[in-house]
């Protein structure tokens, strides 16, 4: 609550320093580079809509930030579609970004993670257009040398063996991830868990025959030298629910063109120009200054 109340100090102080412009646009960001990355590129991006925006950073975990959005004391926070799902609604079996047509007409349909964020969303809530080319999702590894003699390439090849296996978990920093969502692992339940505390540790531990398996928290460029000697398997089948980037705003807060700006951005993002962004800003960058270069770079 008083991280919200700070919020709302901050909106009316420049409100009313600036009536000149009209309110300004809070877009508001979690702990995590990712999130506050997201928010710079989201406010910078509103603010060439021709209204002044602005970021409320270090809002904290995800109950937080979507807390202080329900409330309207910001307007737009940057999320994860599979990740907001599960928070929205536990029970949701739903996993892929898109379903087949004769998949979705089923007697019991079969929701994408985008309609079922849409079915779940508090009254007042609404999200941008997913950013089809961003893949957040975690990545599931096991030692090079396994993976040929066992002639495994993908998730699936793995289910079957399973039960049989302990598997270490280890974060990616930097990214907007709840650590509850690497043991989400549809059709996998494993022997035994054993968290790592980096990707480095994760993979000596994998190369040692300590684990058997692995889970990083998301896309291994985000961890340089993390998989050498490992094999990432492929997860065409989304045993790892969908977790692509999209903006999650208050209804009432943005006009159409505003709206209309977060859906452009959502249709140019990539993995790879968030990774970049990301290692850039950890290397020192200013997060504003990444994300507006981008923006350019995208003419939006």
């Amino acid at each position: 609550m008083a991280r919200v109340v700070v919020v709302a100090a901050v909106t009316l102080a420049v409100s009313c320093g600036n009536d000149t412009q009209g309110p300004t646009l809070v877009v508001g960001a979690g702990d995590s580079m990712e999130s506050n990355l997201l928010a710079q590129i989201y406010s910078a991006a509103l603010s060439r809509t021709g209204v002044p925006a602005s970021v409320a950073p270090h809002l904290g975990n995800r109950a937080d930030y979507l807390a202080a959005l329900d409330a309207g004391t910001v307007a737009v926070v940057g999320e994860h579609s599979g990740e907001l799902l599960a928070f929205l609604d536990a029970n949701s079996r739903a996993r892929k970004p898109e379903v087949a047509a004769e998949v979705a007409n089923r007697p019991v349909p079969e929701l994408s993670v985008t309609e079922a964020v849409n079915r779940s969303l508090p009254e007042g809530l609404a999200v941008s257009d997913p950013a089809d080319g961003t893949d957040m999702r975690p990545r599931m590894l096991v030692a090079e040398a396994a993976a040929t003699r066992d002639r495994v390439r993908s998730i699936g090849d793995l289910a079957s063996r399973c039960g049989e296996l302990e598997v270490g978990v280890a974060p990616v920093p930097e990214v907007l991830r709840s650590p509850a969502a690497l043991l989400q692992v549809s059709g996998c339940s494993f022997a035994g868990t054993k968290p790592f505390p980096d990707a480095a540790t994760l993979r000596k531990a994998l190369l040692d025959g300590e684990v058997q398996a692995g889970v990083l928290g998301g896309p291994p460029s985000l961890a340089p030298g993390a998989t050498d000697g490992l094999t990432v398997l492929s997860d065409d089948d989304y045993a790892f629910r969908a977790e692509n980037v999209l903006a999650v705003y208050r209804k009432g807060l943005l006009d159409d063109r505003q709206i209309r700006k977060l859906n452009y951005v959502a249709g140019e993002l990539t993995t790879d120009e968030l990774v970049a962004m990301i290692r850039r800003i950890r290397d020192g960058a200013v997060p504003a200054d990444v994300a507006r270069a981008w923006l350019d770079a995208h003419a939006l």
